[in-house]
């Protein structure tokens, strides 16, 4: 006997034997990723990762999930699906390395109204080369086909990381003091929030998003939004290894006045120079276009500032080495300062 069909299934909309060639056409890509320590095969009940603890005397797990929200619209306009996987990788992994965890491996989920196996395998081989930039195995993953819930030529993605860190390794925002340095590294643009503002500001349905724009430096609407978004593991792996890093803030949904203060303790603020800030051309033109006041941007998008570190002043130089040698060009923000205003940008 063959693999199964059902013809009533088929009739119902969910043709299973399209699920079986979307996993034939993503094993090479998920095959990319299993250098990091993976022992499964993709297609049974359950993922299988062997962990390696050498040199860890309490290892503690960290896990992430997230999906990657309203940016897949801008991927149904420009029917271009090969990038997003590499923002669902990056939500969570880079939420996961602010606790100084080290990412292990990865789960995908799509949900479609349509299993189209070639466009379900430019998905995957988005989230296998996030997970390569994420140093994570992708040790399995679902794909949903339901059709009558998500229109025919729609799907959502998310994903769930999982990464490990030494009990004593595990970032102490509580060590903070005022004083210290607060460290921008740059996004590569929107990233993967506030796309709900974005495509109502831009009217992104309504106009042409392949035109070059001499205010995004010669890219397109299009093109630029799709810029996945950055991943800091290499990084940021490296800046542990030579530096006391104190507190790490994944810059995403509520922008530096929502995600800063998760990294700092009671009591301590940081005082970021707005002249510091570099911020993209994206930014400029999303507040122009939609007469957004610069605090309502600062709270929804990262405005340039993907990930932020604070470290000692002692230590801000050799940080910032480090983070350029691992091709960042990181930058100072500021400094902490003792506070009840958690940031306050001057």
């Amino acid at each position: 006997m063959g693999k199964s069909f059902s013809e009533s299934y088929k009739a119902a909309g969910v043709d299973i034997t399209a699920g079986y060639k979307s996993v034939e056409l993503m094993k090479k890509h998920i095959a990319r990723t299993m250098v990091f320590g993976d022992t499964s095969d993709v297609g049974g009940f359950g993922g299988l990762f062997h962990l390696d603890m050498t040199g860890m005397k309490e290892p503690v797990l960290v896990s992430g999930t997230d999906g990657v929200g309203t940016k897949l619209k801008i991927a149904f306009l420009m029917n271009k699906h090969d990038t997003v996987g590499i923002d669902c990788v990056a939500m969570c992994v880079n939420d996961i390395i602010c606790v100084g965890a080290k990412p292990l491996y990865f789960l995908d989920y799509i949900a479609c109204g349509k299993n189209y196996p070639e466009k379900i395998a430019q998905i995957v081989s988005g989230v296998a080369e996030g997970c390569v930039q994420g140093r994570s195995a992708l040790i399995g993953g679902e794909t949903a086909e339901m059709p009558g819930f998500y229109p025919e030529d729609e799907y959502d993605l998310a994903g769930f990381s999982v990464g490990v860190v030494d009990k004593s390794k595990v970032l102490d925002k509580n060590t903070i003091k005022a004083g210290d340095v607060i460290i921008g590294l740059p996004s590569s643009g929107v990233h993967s929030n506030g796309f709900s503002l974005v495509r109502k500001v831009l009217d992104v349905e309504n106009i042409d998003l392949n035109e070059k724009l001499d205010a995004l430096d010669g890219k397109s609407i299009g093109e630029t939004l799709l810029t996945p978004t950055k991943i800091y593991v290499e990084p940021m792996l490296k800046l542990f290894d030579a530096v006391n890093v104190k507190s790490v803030a994944h810059i995403t949904g509520g922008g530096f006045y929502e995600n800063i203060p998760r990294s700092l303790p009671e009591g301590i603020g940081v005082k970021i120079q707005r002249s510091a800030v570099k911020v993209l051309p994206i930014f400029k033109l999303i507040a122009e276009k939609g007469n957004i006041p610069e605090r309502d941007m600062f709270n929804t998008f990262n405005m340039g500032v993907g990930m932020t570190c604070i470290v000692a002043k002692e230590d801000a130089e050799k940080a910032l080495k480090v983070l350029k040698d691992a091709g960042e060009d990181a930058y100072i923000l500021g400094e902490t300062v003792k506070s009840q205003e958690s940031v306050e940008i001057c």
